[in-house]
């Protein structure tokens, strides 16, 4: 390692942000627009003069600290103006995470709140309170905590939030500390921690096995380029669906010979935020026990510039025998996800889900907010957005659209790497990968971008494990209910 903390990777301890201690702790009041502060007086006497003194209405995002006697304090509200303010959508719970990065450092619980979501609040308290700390010294600042509310799930918060703090760890380490192998250890932490297996294909054995491609784009580099394939099932489950998640995980791209300009490599680091999402999920899906068997593909490299990287022209051929004209070695990641779809397709999963930083067109389109979700299962598009939409974690379906396969036409080959001009890319990379896919019963395809460009209430500016949340509820209540 070049910098940093020696015991990296390492699992992310939540209980820094959460207590199950209720002594003392302080109430926050969640408080809709223009709502009657009358609650407020009940249990804390003058509140709701203070609050009107100082001209709070509930507005969503406007918060207040309460004072009590001898300048102690008492409480605090947030405003969740209509109920439907969180950020980037959804309910106004999801604006408490705010509150676990401004609050002072004390011991807080949810005061009662009739049709409010209190695991929701907990789980975006929990992700707003994320820290990347690795590289600021041995110190921590120290922070408030929220007491698990009454009748939530407990396990259930712990879960999310600690599988998404885990995928921005991931994401937010740079480089130096976090190539192939580094992610193969960071996988390997999370099977040792859930009892899944785990085996890895490194660097001359993917010609050996027939992954051909993954071998391609990261041969460059001094780091060898590998396939991690993680495996788990609940103990106590006789019948399991077969759920499929590959990630992405170029760990440092720089666009190959098709080399990148500097501005576009600033935050390619981010470029295994599809394997960090797989990962966050992954936990997220052990710790919780769903009953599916689960399998997670990961090709790992980086794709650099040496004597013997991949050229533009050159025809590389696929773990499927189809081959594949090269039109830009900076559209590598659809190539290492084609192998690992390729080997996993083998099995035909119930459920294959494909998680890429993979396109800058999906981007244009949507902005850095909503991933781009394709299939061609309308009830599976559906319940992913809703769910997503319901708890902050959105997606937005783009069409797989047949009429531009024609596109990935190559004169030489089975197919290019890359369209014939510059329209509908994240369309034409999400139909490259569909051709690799055959025998899954359902296919699902997410191109995120994997980071937060400022700091907002479910997280600080940094990497973000998109769609992983979205996901799980859609496992949980639509795929294994």
């Amino acid at each position: 390692m070049s910098g940093g903390e020696s015991s990296w990777p390492r699992f992310p301890d939540v209980m820094k942000a959460f207590t199950d201690e209720a002594t003392e702790a302080l109430p926050i009041w969640q408080v809709p627009e223009n709502a009657d502060l009358s609650a407020i007086d009940h249990a804390l006497g003058q509140g709701s003069r203070w609050l009107k003194s100082i001209g709070f209405s509930g507005k969503a995002r406007r918060t207040a600290l309460i004072p009590g006697g001898e300048g102690a304090l008492a409480g605090a509200v947030l405003g969740t103006g209509d109920g439907h303010a969180g950020e980037p959508c959804g309910p106004s719970e999801l604006l408490l995470g705010s509150l676990s990065r401004t609050l002072p450092e004390a011991d807080y619980q949810l005061a009662s709140a009739q049709g409010t979501d209190a695991e929701l609040a907990a789980i975006a308290w929990g992700l707003g309170a994320y820290r990347f700390r690795r590289y600021r010294g041995a110190g921590e600042d120290r922070a408030p905590r929220l007491v698990f509310p009454e009748a939530t799930n407990t396990n259930r918060i712990k879960a999310v939030v600690e599988g998404v703090w885990f995928g921005r760890d991931l994401i937010n380490t740079p480089a130096s500390d976090m190539g192939p192998a580094e992610l193969e250890a960071s996988a390997r932490l999370l099977a040792e921690h859930h009892g899944a297996t785990l085996e890895v294909t490194t660097g001359e054995d993917l010609l050996t096995h027939n992954l051909p491609m993954i071998h391609a784009v990261g041969r460059a580099s001094v780091e060898p380029p590998r396939l991690i394939d993680m495996k788990w099932s609940p103990s106590a489950a006789s019948s399991l669906k077969a759920v499929t998640l590959v990630g992405k995980g170029i760990c440092f791209d720089t666009g190959g010979l098709d080399i990148k300009p500097p501005n576009a490599m600033l935050l390619m680091k981010k470029d295994m935020g599809g394997a960090a999402s797989a990962l966050a999920l992954a936990h997220m899906i052990m710790a919780l026990e769903l009953p599916v068997a689960l399998r997670v593909l990961i090709p790992a490299a980086e794709n650099s510039v040496s004597g013997n990287a991949f050229r533009p022209g050159d025809v590389l051929t696929s773990r499927l025998g189809k081959t594949v004209e090269i039109g830009n070695t900076d559209a590598e990641g659809r190539l290492v996800l084609a192998d690992a779809l390729a080997l996993a397709d083998e099995d035909g999963p119930d459920l294959m889900i494909s998680l890429a930083t993979l396109t800058g067109a999906a981007r244009v389109a949507l902005g850095q907010d909503l991933p781009a979700l394709f299939t061609d299962d309308d009830d599976l598009a559906a319940a992913i957005y809703r769910h997503g939409l319901d708890i902050g974690d959105p997606v937005w379906r783009l069409p797989l659209w047949r009429g531009y396969k024609p596109k990935l036409d190559s004169e030489v080959a089975d197919m290019n790497n890359v369209s014939d001009g510059p329209f509908a890319g994240a369309i034409t990379a999400a139909l490259f990968l569909r051709r690799f896919v055959a025998k899954a019963r359902r296919y699902a395809h997410v191109d995120l971008y994997g980071w937060r460009p400022v700091t907002r209430a479910l997280g600080s500016k940094g990497g973000e494990p998109h769609a992983a949340r979205a996901l799980l509820a859609t496992l949980s209540n639509e795929v294994v209910s």
